[in-house]
């Protein structure tokens, strides 16, 4: 039935917009780590997206998370010659991460996640209305 496809996808596209949340949150969290389990500062991290496919029937299915890909900007270098961190010319290495573009990114991804809300419920007013259609 093609209601509860609906149903899916737009709760596929929730758990990937909040996934996005997720690694936006650890990316600004993590915006003064110097130092890592790997070494070195931390590294910014997104999501990919992918559709999600049905290879039988060849139809969209919703959305899902392919990969978390590792920015490879090189780090801020800040001349702190009194951290722990620095190196032998005084300067830290501090991760990638842009908090003003976090905060642009976490704001389009809310939103991402309100309109799939949005379709959810819309989805589900029109399946009771069709319920009340039948009842009459």
């Amino acid at each position: 039935m093609q209601i509860f496809k609906a149903m899916q996808i737009s709760s596929s596209g929730l758990t990937a917009e909040r996934f996005r949340l997720d690694l936006i949150a650890n990316n600004i969290a993590n915006a003064h780590s110097t130092r890592t389990e790997q070494g070195g500062p931390y590294r910014r991290r997104s999501a990919v997206f992918a559709e999600k496919m049905d290879a039988a029937r060849r139809n969209l299915q919703g959305v899902r998370v392919m990969a978390v890909s590792e920015d490879q900007t090189p780090p801020r270098l800040v001349y702190e010659p009194g951290h722990p961190d620095a190196d032998a010319a005084g300067y830290v290495a501090y991760p990638n991460v842009n908090v003003i573009q976090e905060m642009v990114d976490m704001i389009t991804a809310t939103r991402a996640y309100e309109a799939n809300v949005t379709a959810l419920n819309a989805t589900k007013s029109m399946f009771l209305k069709a319920l009340e259609i039948g009842r009459g």
